[in-house]
């Protein structure tokens, strides 16, 4: 089992900048990759960035040049830096950590954008 802390989320005004910080325990050999995904009110969950093993990143389309994923492994902690937020990025992000055959969630982060 791996265990995903989330913290770093809040409310911040259109342009601002937040960064978003997980910690991972438990059986942490076992992840190959971990990234953030984010859910808004009555849409579905997508792909902000990940970052895999050998330390390839991805970035979904709408947050590329904006926001920057990044580990310390010395922590076991994955984050992600975001700036230039708009009011279209707000949504609940969720830490996700991936290991063969089973993926693992942390309890999601609230990020509020104002206009």
């Amino acid at each position: 089992q791996v265990q995903l802390v989330e913290s770093g989320g809040g409310l911040v005004q259109a342009g601002g900048s937040l960064r978003l910080s997980c910690a991972a325990s438990g059986s942490i050999f076992s992840i190959n990759a971990m990234g953030w995904y984010r859910q808004a009110p009555g849409k579905q969950r997508e792909l902000v960035a990940n970052i895999l093993g050998g330390g390839t990143t991805n970035y979904g389309d709408s947050v590329k040049g904006r926001f920057t994923i990044s580990r310390d492994n010395a922590k076991n902690t994955v984050y992600l830096q975001m700036n230039s937020l708009k009011p279209e990025d707000t949504a609940v992000y969720y830490c996700n950590a991936n290991a063969p055959y089973i993926g693992f969630w942390g309890q999601g982060t609230q990020v509020t954008v104002s206009s």
